[in-house]
């Protein structure tokens, strides 16, 4: 005999009702994930019972397994598990009231701090609830797991309250008919649920299928061991979280529980999209707690600057809110971001060390990550620092060092490392700068991008020795013998002084240099914020760069410098065009010439002038 009872909600739970439709929930679809994962925990619930429980199970030979079937004409949609079922009080207790879902210490915090908490993962409850977002109507038939209990129908429109009736004999577990609001019809569509599945709950440890069609058919690798995964286990799986059709570049998968629980499995892809023009990425790495899907592109899990990282991390430890959208924890997060990040470095690390020359391929394609990493990520500056790449005065065109190479080459006493920040090996070497440092037999590292700017400011020492740039104004170099004719010290003063006269508003400063040999003048940078690299970043931003000042250093030994020194006083109109096409040459050399149309009228009179002889 069919018997129907009628309940109402409590008055809390019509409270949440109200916030879980209209507030709490940003993404409709989340429904599927909270009704899947729900029907997930209680079969994992029934297989630990099976192991630990010898009391007979009502239709013990169900397979363990979560189908869901889509109804378009009718506009529905039965997600059925053989979990363990609910019994009459079950019912009660966990659809109708809020006693053991812990949504009354997330309602009685949401109400006082606007922020949802507790972990109510695998419980029915809030997420539930979610379901009335886009149903109208949902009966849910169960039968327990205990043989003697009712075959039962919960239903509800989620407004008024809730019927319970006897229903004809049922399987073991729960099949949930949800009946979808008119504007919600796009729910009844296999696609559409196939996508969400795909999406969410691709890795539920049971079979789920939809329509009949088994969707979760790749592995939950990163729980498994190593040993057990082959190569291409491994590839088919990057590929399917990282939606891409080529071979992972790299590869790690490691498991830690303490100081927190991480199930990892991490890709690096052997191209970098934004080197296509395809803009800044997404995070890469998905973000699952149990095999759930949290979120598909966390920020702050990784660092920014770690964004081309593809795969997965799994954390049992993560405390979410009841929709499974936020997480509470940013201290937590924060941990799971530092220790992730310090594995990820040290793997790079060994992997460079191992094989140098596929580590200098993964360099030449993904170094402005490390860079931007450098610039910004002060904790893991130091680390990130021993990843960097790049030529030297001591290496060959397109052979990369490190700092600790160039540290291990340093001469004795050395305390600097030199650099010098230029558009291309050519321009650093057909400059005035390295000269000096090469006469010396003082390496020189060379830097090409505007954005090493940015990294020799954030770098600034490495191993103890501070970073330089050749182009400096206080760099202190040793004396070299040299046997060159030295201009006296008085006309070398005398020189200076009527240079400074002839450079005006460019020149805060001409001196004396020991750094040069073959170039008889060079600007220097009196601030390297004035150099030429951060001006055009700045120019770049659409800010105004302060007017160029330099030092201006003269070889005293050059021939140029000594005829110039007689011409100053014999000649000085001549002199002084000849002075400031040296100081424009200077500028050029520097990247600081950025008007050259006087100095192109300045040429014209020169020739002129060596003309008219």
């Amino acid at each position: 005999m069919e018997t129907t009872t009628s309940h109402s909600f409590q008055a809390e739970v019509r409270q949440l009702l109200d916030i879980v439709i209209n507030s709490l929930y940003t993404d409709k679809d989340i429904f599927v994930r909270e009704l899947v994962s729900n029907a997930a925990d209680s079969l994992e619930k029934l297989r630990h019972l099976q192991l630990t429980h010898t009391d007979p199970i009502y239709d013990a030979d169900s397979a363990r397994e979560i189908s869901l079937e889509t109804d378009k004409e009718a506009k529905t949609i039965t997600i059925t598990d053989t979990g363990l079922g609910m019994t009459r009080e079950e019912l009660i207790t966990n659809l109708g009231t809020i006693a053991h879902s812990g949504s009354r210490s997330f309602l009685q915090t949401l109400t006082k701090e606007q922020a949802a908490a507790g972990n109510v993962i695998g419980r029915f409850g809030v997420g539930f609830y979610s379901v009335f977002m886009v149903a109208k109507s949902v009966q849910v038939y169960t039968h327990s797991w205990h043989p003697d209990a009712e075959s039962l129908c919960w239903s509800s429109d989620g407004v008024s309250g809730y019927e319970i009736t006897t229903a004809e004999e049922q399987k073991r577990g729960c099949r949930i008919v949800i009946h979808l609001k008119e504007d919600e019809d796009k729910f009844a569509e296999s696609d559409t649920i196939k996508r969400l599945l795909e999406r969410y709950s691709n890795f539920v440890s049971f079979p789920l299928k939809l329509n009949g069609e088994h969707v979760n058919t790749v592995e939950a690798l990163w729980l498994k061991s190593k040993s057990d995964v082959t190569d291409e286990q491994y590839k088919s799986f990057y590929q399917f979280v990282a939606h891409a059709y080529d071979e992972p570049r790299y590869r790690l998968h490691f498991n830690s529980d303490a100081p927190i629980s991480i199930n990892s499995l991490l890709f690096v892809p052997q191209e970098n999209q934004e080197q296509w023009g395809m803009g800044q990425m997404d995070p890469g790495v998905a973000l699952y707690c149990r095999r759930v899907m949290i979120d598909p592109h966390p920020k702050g899990l990784l660092p920014d600057w770690l964004r081309f990282v593809k795969g997965v991390i799994d954390s049992d430890d993560l405390p979410l809110n009841i929709s499974r959208e936020t997480m509470q924890d940013s201290a937590l997060i924060r941990k799971l971001n530092d220790v992730i990040t310090k594995r990820l470095l040290k793997f790079l690390d060994s992997t460079a060390l191992e094989d140098a020359e596929k580590y200098d391929e993964f360099y030449r394609k993904f170094s402005r990550f490390l860079k931007e990493g450098v610039a910004t990520d002060y904790a893991h500056r130091d680390a990130i620092g021993k990843l960097l790449r790049f030529e030297s005065s001591m290496t060959e065109k397109g052979k990369l060092t490190s700092f600790a190479e160039y540290v291990s080459r340093a001469k004795d006493g050395q305390e600097e490392i030199y650099y010098q920040i230029a558009p291309s090996r050519e321009a650093v070497e057909s400059g005035p700068y390295l000269e000096g440092f090469k006469a010396r037999g003082l390496e020189v590292i060379y830097f090409h991008e505007p954005i090493d700017e940015y990294v020799c400011e954030a770098v600034r020492e490495f191993s103890g020795k501070k970073l330089v740039a050749v182009d400096s104004a206080n760099v202190k170099l040793e004396d070299v013998v040299n046997e060159a004719k030295v201009l006296d010290e008085v006309d070398t003063e005398a020189l200076c002084k009527w240079l400074a006269e002839v450079g005006g508003d460019l020149v805060e400063e001409v001196r004396a240099s020991k750094r040069l040999v073959d170039s008889p003048a060079a600007a220097l940078t009196p601030d390297q914020a004035a150099s030429a690299q951060m001006r055009a970043m700045m120019r770049a931003m659409n800010q105004d760069a302060p007017p160029a000042k330099v030092i201006l250093e003269i070889n005293p030994r050059h021939d140029l410098i000594h005829k110039l020194s007689a011409a100053s006083k014999s000649q000085p109109e001549t002199a002084t065009l000849v002075a400031r096409q040296m100081l424009d040459n200077a500028l050029i050399s520097a990247g600081l010439m950025e008007d050259p149309r006087e100095m192109v009228q300045r040429m014209y009179a020169l020739m002129g002038a060596a003309l008219g002889k």
